[in-house]
């Protein structure tokens, strides 16, 4: 991919100081202490994050092929600024008659292929991907084609118009109604189409949240079909209205139970997995089909509404409560975010890592991981990174305290609560994702500690690295004896925005 540069700045910066903007990076350095410091201590600082005679550019990679170029120069009391850069294709790439997944896509906006295309696509799926969707789709298409054919059928047969010797009222009624119904789907079937579009990467993460959280869009759906009882002119807002969130709720749930099934078939045996569990499904299904029939068969029992509605929702809570007892059983021994936390914390506070049955069963399967404490927000800006005064100082300095690392994590105190920012370098791997989790645990639980001795927020980074530096081997091996699978993680790096560091010598 190449992209051109436009730097409106000089290359060639001059190395002389004067006296005030020395005074004025003293302020600077002053403004990012959380206590004070002494005056030696804040010349060692200086000195550590400035590099003499180099130049050092700072790109943020886009997932969109573009990328903003930020030039950190000797001045260090100058306001961060970018400069944004638009892709540019690759003539070399645009081999004629090429007929890979790439070439065939190049024509699609960014915007279209991240909505239909898995992350990563085309290399984060097989070869013959592609081919088969282009397939599938108009074998769908011609698959509901003949679904509006049926349904209308259907709807003649149990009296909603006929076939011969119907008039043309009748007709027109019968096609009405028949639209009518197909439009319910169509509407429903919107929300599939925002579920996989915009949210397909989050299932393998955690589908035991996104399962049950199916079964909850799933009742709401219900309930609104059961009110059509009390508005039937109302029928088709409602009954779409339900269908909407009842595809959503498959939406969530087709994709989470795949994972799950995955899991299950640890002898490369998917198929037979899947197969056998429709024999249960198929069963249970049967057996509360006839037990449905004789409750609405029972005489007297379903006159009232009050009493449907009540049978209903006593029937429902308690499947949401089984629904979350089968979930709670599940046994994961692959680490995602949720389970990171668990055992980081566990060993960052008692020096221990919980096995994989112990850890699942601590894991909360309702709370979202973005609300978790201490709140940590991944794939951040390198705008974010240096606060509301956009300091080159900060940046600097924290491009040297992270010159080991594959990220860049920094602290925001709010009011009590304290949060923290990642921004990942080109090249970070899930290994990353746990370093820098470590470490925002370790100054999750010792910060107050290390601000009540008047430490700087840099020396509590550069004390916490130090202790991730000297624990982390430890913290690895004690997941390995626990039984963890470390040869495959859902702990994933954010493709939005990645930093890369160049330097040039003046």
């Amino acid at each position: 991919m190449h992209c051109t540069i436009r730097l409106p700045l000089p290359l060639h910066i001059t190395r002389t100081r004067t006296t005030s903007s020395f005074k004025l990076k003293r302020r600077r350095v002053e403004d990012l202490r959380c206590c004070a410091q002494s005056e030696e201590e804040e010349a060692t600082d200086e000195k550590s994050v400035r590099v003499e005679g180099v130049v050092s550019i700072v790109v943020e990679r886009y997932g969109n092929g573009t990328s903003k170029r930020y030039l950190l120069d000797d001045d260090d009391d100058s306001p961060l600024q970018g400069f944004l850069e638009e892709r540019e294709a690759n003539p070399d790439t645009k081999t004629v008659g090429s007929n890979s997944s790439e070439t065939n896509t190049l024509w699609l906006p960014d915007v279209v292929k991240d909505f239909v295309f898995p992350t990563g696509f085309p290399g984060s799926v097989s070869d013959d991907y592609l081919d088969y969707m282009l397939w599938q789709f108009p074998t769908n298409v011609t698959g509901w084609m003949c679904n509006v054919l049926v349904t209308s059928s259907l709807l003649k047969a149990v009296g909603v118009g006929s076939f011969s010797g119907s008039s043309a009222a009748a007709t027109a009624a019968a096609s009405a109604a028949a639209i009518r119904w197909v439009s319910k789907d169509g509407i429903g079937a919107l929300g599939r189409l925002l579920i996989g579009g915009r949210f397909g990467s989050l299932f393998d993460d955690d589908p035991k949240q996104w399962r049950m959280y199916a079964d909850f869009i799933g009742s709401a759906g219900s309930f609104f079909d059961l009110a059509t009882q009390l508005y039937p002119t109302q029928f088709l807002l409602l009954a779409s209205t339900g269908n909407l969130a009842k595809a959503v709720a498959r939406g969530l749930r087709d994709p989470s139970f795949r994972v799950i099934q995955n899991h299950f078939a640890i002898s490369g045996n998917l198929g037979e997995v899947a197969a056998k569990e429709e024999v249960w499904e198929v069963a249970a299904q049967l057996i509360g089909l006839g037990l449905g029939i004789l409750i609405i068969d029972t005489p007297g029992l379903v006159k009232s509404f009050p009493f449907v509605s009540l049978t209903w929702t006593s029937i429902r809570l308690v499947h949401l409560w089984l629904r979350y007892q089968s979930l709670a059983v599940l046994r994961f021994d692959t680490i995602n975010l949720k389970r990171a936390r668990i055992l980081v914390q566990s060993h960052v506070v008692h020096s221990v890592v919980p096995g994989y049955v112990d850890c699942n069963g601590r894991e909360n399967i309702l709370v979202w991981q973005r609300f978790m404490k201490p709140r940590i927000i991944f794939g951040v800006s390198l705008e974010e990174v240096s606060g509301l005064e956009k300091s080159v100082f900060k940046v600097k300095a924290l491009l040297q305290i992270y010159r080991k690392e594959k990220y860049i994590l920094t602290l925001n105190k709010l009011n009590k609560d304290t949060e923290f920012s990642v921004s990942f370098k080109v090249n970070a791997t899930s290994r990353d994702v746990l370093r820098c989790l470590w470490q925002a645990y370790w100054l999750y639980e010792n910060m107050e500690e290390s601000l009540k001795n008047k430490n700087s927020v840099f020396h509590c980074l550069k004390q916490s690295l130090s202790e991730m530096e000297n624990k982390f081997d430890d913290f690895l091996f004690k997941l390995d004896t626990a039984g963890w699978n470390l040869g495959e993680s859902n702990l994933k790096i954010p493709n939005h925005i990645l930093i890369d560091q160049e330097s040039i010598p003046l």
